[in-house]
């Protein structure tokens, strides 16, 4: 005889599972959290959620008035169930920065006051607000200390110009670049590890009529550089430059630099690098025809000597972005052979993503090849449709 107690219990016990897993599959999302309320010292009221502050500013995200941005000298008081970083005036963050020595948890402002709670029974840390750098979402603050994938935080432009003429004469212009910048870590509270600077630019040209010679432009400079802090504002960097100029009777140019640099000026906005060091050149001209019609191949040079230069990037409202930079090469075992690069681009959105860059790329070699009529400087102006990168 079954035992009717132990048939049902086996039951109750198979259907009370299949309620549990329902319940875990189906069961209500849990709750949101309580909306953060930033209240104004005349009384005014904002339902939202903090975005984040820096300095003397907080942002903060009204369900009704969207991203308002107020002095918390105008706050008084704040409550938000988010949970964020908070590092006091005068901390430096770098990669040697003790995390849990900066002040994390769900923050709350009174009587000018603001108030950390790490939670878990820990007691909080309390600062007037005038003493809070930032105040940064806590998975942002963690994910800054992180280095990212090769691929990753790189931002610049990518451009292309065309210009194309079929009459008498035949012509076509090309042009191309590509600017490219990575810091890492990008946030601007955060002392940078590394930067890494890309440029590339082509300019060919062909113009051509029935019965005379060809004329031909191609140039083609590209750089690579890359920097390592060593504190805030020191750095240590490396860098390629090569230079293709047939205007200039250059099959290539070749210079790898090592030194050190100093940041004079850095805001939100902007920056200004100098940087000094030694450098190491290798040139390669073309074969020219002398006027008695014998073919000349000067030989190849190698010039040891200094790196001297200065970059600077400003934004602007609206998406502009200036950048500019100069290198000078003197050479040490040959003072005559000195050369120097500069560029300057503006680039102004247009739609969403697409731009137009303007700028200019001048090139100076003191020493080039004879017979060919080749001049000692090339300046290349550019107009492009670019496509933003970030």
């Amino acid at each position: 005889m079954v035992n009717a107690a132990g048939k049902y219990g086996n039951t109750v016990h198979i259907l009370g599972a299949i309620s549990l897993l329902a319940s875990i599959s189906f069961g209500q999302a849990p709750a949101k959290p309580e909306p953060d309320v930033l209240e104004f010292n005349d009384g005014e009221k904002l339902i939202g959620h903090l975005v984040g502050g820096a300095g003397a500013k907080l942002t903060f995200h009204s369900d009704a008035a969207g991203d308002v941005t107020v002095d918390w000298a105008s706050v008084k008081s704040l409550k938000s169930s988010g949970k964020f970083a908070v590092p006091q005036k005068g901390t430096v963050l770098d990669r040697h920065t003790d995390l849990s020595k900066v002040p994390q948890g769900s923050i709350s402002l009174n009587d000018k006051k603001l108030e950390v709670d790490p939670g878990a029974g820990a007691a909080p840390t309390v600062m007037p607000v005038t003493n809070a750098a930032n105040v940064v979402p806590e998975a942002s603050f963690m994910g800054a200390f992180k280095t990212p994938g090769l691929t990753h935080d790189w931002h610049g432009t990518a451009g292309l110009g065309l210009d194309f003429i079929s009459a008498t004469q035949k012509s076509r212009n090309i042009t191309a670049g590509v600017s490219l910048q990575r810091v890492v870590s990008s946030e601007s509270w955060v002392s940078p590890r590394y930067k890494t600077l890309v440029n590339f630019n082509l300019a060919d040209g062909q113009l051509s009529q029935v019965g005379k010679p060809t004329i031909t432009t191609n140039l083609i400079h590209g750089g690579i550089e890359h920097d390592m802090f060593l504190s805030d504002k020191l750095f240590a960097f490396v860098s390629g430059d090569f230079l293709h100029s047939v205007s200039q009777g250059m099959k290539i140019q070749q210079s790898y630099a090592g030194g050190v640099g100093y940041v004079l000026l850095r805001t939100d906005r902007q920056e200004l690098d100098v940087k000094g060091g030694i450098a190491y050149t290798r040139q390669s001209f073309e074969s020219t025809t002398l006027a008695d019609g014998a073919i000349y191949t000067p030989a190849d040079k190698s010039l040891v000597g200094a790196s001297l230069g200065e970059t600077y990037s400003r934004s602007f409202k609206g998406g502009i972005a200036l950048h500019e930079g100069f290198t000078f090469i003197p050479s040490f075992n040959d003072s005559s052979y000195y050369s120097d690069s500069s560029y300057l681009n503006l680039s102004i959105p247009v739609h969403k993503r697409i731009n137009i860059t303007i700028g200019g790329i001048d090139s100076y070699i003191n020493v080039p090849p004879p017979g060919g009529g080749f001049k000692k400087n090339s300046f290349e102006f550019i107009t492009q449709l670019s496509y933003k990168i970030n």
